[in-house]
């Protein structure tokens, strides 16, 4: 069993000596998680995607706690977002790059860090070989294509849990990265930072900005943008999904990219939308649209909104480099 030889580590991640370990699940203090591939389910059985409930042979009792507010349409497009762009491309170098700008990855080589959100895992994919241990929570069905990505990682173990409810210990981790996650929640986004600090005294997090740093068109555009997504994202046809990210990525998100190329020797790629996330990669692109039209929840932020959490953190850190917010907030 993949999981034989981290029985202390799950021990230490829930807080409880009571752990059983056997082939089909996993036992925590009398509540019993599912085992599928490898990945731990955590979520209530009133929670499970069809793939999942596909795969059980055994029922499973729900929760007596209440449940917070869930939103299956965002479990079901991410799901089917990274099943359809399940792998690790160049761009995903580059913005792990981006993201992590505010971290020393020489001083992650001890640490426990959770992947709070892991989509298809690109994030954890470059941090394998970097700490001691990943842990990686979704709650989609991407989680099962994290574990095919991160195959040859050995140190990372797999969870289908909600980040409204982890049933893990406070402090179970050292580092926690949510990277593009909480703005799609139907709770506040900062609300569930202030949250997330009992589980590890540092939190790197990337939440959609509110165009505050932009001229004002792009809020004009965003406008636009904003009503389609409103109805795309009611669209559940496979066929359709794949044809609107074919037809976005080559007829509007291609030639922004080869016109913010084509300024950049003036210095004027600035001006175009999208500029600081050009790729020429299809796949790449298909992915990033599909990521902004289909999802129905999307909460946006301003610089100063974020610095308020200070109110919580004793320091929080905004980078000014793209992607536009994030931010590193350390108890």
């Amino acid at each position: 069993m993949y999981y034989s030889d981290k029985i202390e580590s799950i021990k230490s991640i829930f807080g409880t000596e009571n752990i059983t370990l056997e082939a089909k699940h996993l036992t925590v203090d009398n509540f019993i998680h599912p085992i599928i591939d490898d990945v731990i389910i955590l979520l209530d059985p009133s929670q499970y995607t069809e793939y999942v409930r596909e795969r059980l042979t055994e029922r499973y009792v729900g929760t007596t706690k209440e449940l917070s507010k869930f939103s299956e349409s965002i479990q079901y497009t991410f799901g089917e977002e990274w099943k359809l762009f399940s792998g690790i491309l160049a761009d995903h170098k580059r913005e792990f790059i981006e993201y992590f700008d505010l971290i020393d990855m020489a001083s992650l080589r001890e640490l426990r860090i959770c992947d709070l959100g892991s989509g298809n895992g690109r994030w954890s994919y470059f941090l394998g070989d970097k700490c001691r241990e990943l842990i990686l929570v979704d709650f989609s069905d991407s989680i099962f294509v994290a574990r095919g990505n991160l195959r040859n990682v050995k140190n990372a173990l797999f969870f289908m849990g909600d980040l409204k409810q982890l049933p893990f210990r406070n402090d179970f981790c050292d580092l926690i990265f949510c990277l593009g996650v909480l703005h799609h929640l139907p709770t506040d986004a900062l609300v569930e930072v202030r949250k997330l600090r009992k589980y590890a005294p540092a939190l790197l997090v990337y939440v959609y900005y509110a165009l505050d740093n932009r001229p004002f068109y792009y809020y004009i555009l965003f406008r636009i943008i904003n009503e389609i997504r409103k109805q795309t994202c009611k669209v559940r046809s496979a066929l359709f999904r794949l044809c609107f990210t074919y037809l976005a990525g080559v007829l509007v998100y291609l030639p922004m990219g080869i016109m913010a190329e084509a300024l950049k020797p003036f210095g004027l790629d600035r001006l175009i939308p999208l500029h600081d996330q050009c790729s020429f990669d299809l796949k790449y692109i298909r992915q990033q649209v599909y990521d902004r039209f289909f999802t129905s929840i999307e909460q946006r932020f301003t610089r100063r909104q974020i610095m308020e959490l200070k109110d919580t953190f004793g320091s929080v850190v905004v980078s000014e480099k793209s992607g536009y917010w994030h931010f590193l907030c350390r108890r």
